[in-house]
């Protein structure tokens, strides 16, 4: 019932998945590094991390993962003190012709991994003297911000994710390529701030696409031009790029994008806010990124950025805690195994990717899947944290349980909605199904539902300090403590948002029972309508009523109709939206506010269902049964709206 709830309601963010069996995807053996000798002492109960190793640990875990997942194919690179140590491809860049994954090759869709070459060339502007992070964006630009909360926005503000922005999906990927405009878009798509700047993490693709905007307007030359010049070339990056569709020399080297590996292959996705997700690249070459970032952005003759501009690019920005992993300059924190790591994620609808530099080690790890598979979770990490326990085994630190534990648990239970969300318009309802629960469980633990193992478990929690919680044999830490209102956040391992607590009102606990109840009445007084009267046919009864009864008794029916008409047909076209993206669009928004004025209709007509009650009880003749079945579905419209309004379904807002 909950997945399915999740899938219905936030449909946007999880998508369909079906389960068949998956051809056998053989592994692709490529063109293989030199070994490297390691210049590291081995930790005790570590393999070595050498290219033989590497290769006979992948080439057993990997193929059994896309069987098992049905993934019609994976790319994957590793480097280890500036040289490539590792690249191979596995299973199929196209399924049906049996082409294989080559990593030297085959092109894959890195998503939000784009973002990294976006900081890059931020990061070389403001070397340079023409960016200055600290100064308001509005500078930049040829349009203005609305000012808000009396703070301006800065570039640090958007490497940190805390410009303030609500989540915005309108627009964002595109089925036209004579769409894809980025000044167009920058200045038509500006999302309402919900937050002021500096102060709560919300990952915003809309600002990563402003900051490619800067760069085109600083450097003077598109984006995507810019990138090429000042990024793929000095690197030798020559099967990377940011245009879209794919230039002819490159369109042949692109893998298939799929839901299974065993359906059929999806359209080539074309992002319109195109710096913060477009590129496309092979294993290699983004293994040339990675080498340039742990080579003080200088590997060999090559030059990128200057070592101190690295090294500012890779430190701490902004965090809410200390102990807690921090956004730095684009890049974000995934420290794990009792080492520091960054990196940064991406996923398009069907390509999923992660990107990790251990800056102290000298070691890169990139992979990428062309198909997001049968998994209820993210499977993009399970091959990353097989490979860092192999090579970077996790001692664990002795902790102790604090006294106050139980008490503590209690305190921080509830529901969190994430930061990263849309606040003004109908968007807000996939904001409110997907919020965090917090359980407090056994003595002095909490488990949270949304935060599960690769089985789909939901993780279990004990705290080690003040609000602080650690995963029960694992490394995940939560930490709790209010904001400046007071309001309890909880800080994940991901720094890009946080969850913060929401009372009655907004929680998920007590909305999704009440509208589930309320739907059912609804739908059930509408299918014993008709066997009603055929009953009463049958028997030869009739209904006593005045004409001034049955009109109501038939526009409480239609009210029903209408609210269960609206939720149908906003849960069909957002669906419908997830294979056919032109939904998000223009085109689609006028289907969204015919939907919508259903639902108008169905909020107004509530005053009808009122009045029914009301007359109900004041009819004397009246049964109690009939007064109670009136009073039943007035209550029934009340849980409805309480739904429609605190997810704002009815926001005609022209951005969400």
């Amino acid at each position: 019932m909950k997945q399915t709830t999740v899938i219905v309601l936030l449909a946007l963010v999880i998508f369909c998945t079906a389960l068949a069996q998956v051809p056998q995807l053989p592994t692709t053996p490529t063109q293989q590094p030199a070994e490297q000798t390691s210049t590291t002492t081995t930790p005790s109960g570590a393999h070595e991390l050498s290219a033989s190793d590497v290769s006979a640990f992948l080439d057993a875990a990997v193929p059994l993962q896309l069987e098992r997942e049905d993934i019609a194919g994976a790319t994957i690179a590793v480097v280890k003190d500036g040289q490539l140590l590792f690249a191979r491809g596995y299973g199929y860049a196209d399924v049906a012709n049996r082409k294989p994954v080559l990593a030297e090759e085959s092109l894959f869709r890195p998503g939000s991994v784009s973002k990294l070459f976006t900081w890059t060339a931020i990061m070389q502007l403001y070397e340079q003297g023409k960016l200055d992070l600290d100064r308001d964006v509005n500078d930049y630009i040829d349009f203005r911000i609305p000012d808000a909360f009396g703070k301006p926005i800065t570039l640090k503000n958007i490497m940190s994710h805390t410009p303030g922005f609500e989540e915005q999906i309108k627009d964002l990927f595109t089925d036209d390529p004579a769409k894809i405009n980025l000044g167009q878009y920058v200045k038509t798509h500006i999302p309402t701030r919900i937050y002021p700047p500096g102060t709560v993490p919300a990952y915003s693709n809309y600002a990563t696409a402003l900051a490619g905007y800067i760069v085109e307007r600083v450097s003077g030359q598109p984006f995507n031009d810019y990138v090429n010049e000042k990024i793929f070339k000095p690197l030798g990056m020559t099967r990377s790029t940011f245009v879209q569709p794919l230039p002819e020399d490159l369109s042949s080297l692109m893998s298939n994008g799929y839901q299974l590996g065993s359906g059929e292959p999806k359209p080539f996705e074309l992002v319109t806010a195109f710096p913060a997700g477009s590129l496309s690249s092979s294993a290699t070459d983004m293994a040339r990124f990675i080498i340039a970032h742990l080579q003080g952005g200088q590997p060999g003759e090559a030059r990128m950025l200057k070592p101190e501009t690295v090294e500012l690019m890779h430190s701490r920005l902004f965090s809410l805690d200390d102990g807690a992993n921090a956004m730095c300059y684009g890049f974000y924190e995934e420290s794990r195994n009792g080492t520091r790591i960054i990196g940064h994620a991406g996923d398009t609808l069907y390509f999923h990717s992660d990107l990790h530099l251990m800056l102290d080690k000298g070691v890169g790890f990139f992979i990428s899947y062309n198909s997001g598979g049968k998994s209820e979770v993210s499977g993009r990490t399970i091959i990353w944290e097989a490979f860092l326990d192999r090579y970077f085994p996790y001692q664990p630190a002795a902790t102790t349980t604090p006294d106050s534990a139980k008490v503590d648990a209690s305190s921080v239970s509830g529901t969190y909605v994430l930061s990263r969300r849309s606040e003004t318009s109908f968007l807000k309802t996939a904001s409110l199904i997907g919020a965090f629960t917090v359980y407090p469980v056994g003595e002095g633990m909490i488990e949270v539902e949304q935060l599960t193992k690769p089985n789909g478990k939901p993780k279990k929690f004990r705290e080690v300090g003040p609000l602080t919680f650690l995963e029960e044999n694992g490394q995940d830490k939560l930490f709790f403590k209010p904001d400046q209102s007071g309001r309890m956040q909880m800080l994940i391992p991901y720094p890009f948002f946080v969850g913060q607590r929401v009372g009655l009102y907004e929680n998920k606990r007590v909305l999704l029972p009440v509208l589930g109840v309320s739907l059912g009445i609804m739908l059930l007084t509408l299918l014993f309508w008709p066997i009603a009267w055929f009953v009463r046919r049958h028997y030869g009864h009739k209904l006593e009523l005045t004409r001034k009864e049955l009109l109501l008794r038939i526009g409480v029916r239609l009210v029903l109709a209408l609210n269960l008409v609206f939720v149908v047909a906003m849960i069909a076209l957002v669906i419908y939206g997830l294979t056919h993206l032109w939904i998000f669009g223009d085109r689609g928004t006028i289907w969204f506010r015919l939907i919508q004025m259903l639902g108008v209709l169905g909020a107004l007509g509530t005053l009808v269902v009122i009045f029914n009650a009301v007359q109900a009880w004041r009819n004397k003749q009246r049964r109690i049964w009939g007064k109670l079945q009136a009073t039943i579905l007035m209550l029934a419209c009340f849980g409805f709206l309480w739904f429609v309004f605190a997810g704002k379904l009815l926001s005609f807002s022209s951005s969400y």
